[in-house]
């Protein structure tokens, strides 16, 4: 029986994809407006790059963002950027279509609720806390934390052992069919894939693990309710016709 629904963060609870494009665009746009001597397309190029080199947590991406264009470092220029990116950031954050409706109505029904998610803890904490949505969280897992990231069974594991649960009572929903399903069904628990963001059409090689594939999030207590109907009824059918 299922007994806990676990969700990834970015893009499965929080519309994070299209959240952070606005926010580099922006703050590209506002270092350009105060004096940042290079073309938008050239210095969003570059800003990119340096993303998919350092990672999104790097702390220092403007000030490298300088030397890559073969400027000097100008305070002004880079606080032009942090400022327009968390602007954005605070504006424009927002969990995606149905996540509280869903949520709440889980959470009504008993089920234990939790995230496991890859990340800066602070960071992520900061989307869960700015959109309100800690009180629906029985549990949280971030990698950071735990020393350890999706897929790696081990932060599966860890998660069920700290909220007490075997995997086949945990469901686990997320939008990368790599880290979030693929890695959640190798230690056994039940996997729905919400097909969404910019992973909707990748890493396809991987959408045998999951069990079943969502375009809402508010499919998801229908699925969980109806594969709980039936393991009752395939234990009643044992009770009643022993092998």
């Amino acid at each position: 029986m299922i007994k806990a629904v676990f969700f990834d963060l970015d893009d499965t609870i929080v519309d994070t994809t299209r959240l952070a494009e606005m926010a580099r665009r922006n703050a590209i746009e506002n270092m350009i407006r105060h004096g940042l001597p290079v073309d938008f397309d050239t210095a969003y190029g570059e800003l990119l790059e340096l993303i998919s080199e350092y990672g999104s947590n790097f702390p220092r991406h403007f000030d490298y963002l300088l030397r890559r264009l073969e400027l000097p470092y100008n305070p002004k220029w880079v606080s032009a950027g942090v400022i327009a990116y968390h602007n954005t950031k605070i504006a424009y954050l927002k969990s995606v279509r149905g996540a509280r409706r869903t949520l709440l109505r889980l959470k009504k029904e008993g089920y234990v609720l939790g995230i496991i998610t890859d990340g800066d803890p602070v960071k992520q904490w900061e989307k869960i806390l700015r959109l309100e949505l800690g009180e629906y969280f029985d549990h949280v897992f971030i990698s950071d934390e735990l020393g350890v990231k999706k897929p790696h069974p081990k932060i599966f594991q860890k998660a069920l052992q700290k909220a007490n649960l075997k995997a086949g009572e945990a469901v686990m929903v997320g939008d990368r069919l790599y880290s979030d399903i693929y890695g959640a069904k190798r230690v056994g628990m039940t996997t729905i894939w919400f097909r969404y963001g910019k992973y909707a059409d990748r890493e396809l090689e991987y959408r045998k693990y999951a069990d079943f594939t969502i375009s809402s999030l508010e499919e998801v207590p229908g699925i969980v309710g109806r594969f709980n109907c039936e393991e009752e009824k395939r234990s009643s059918d044992k009770e009643v016709h022993p092998d």
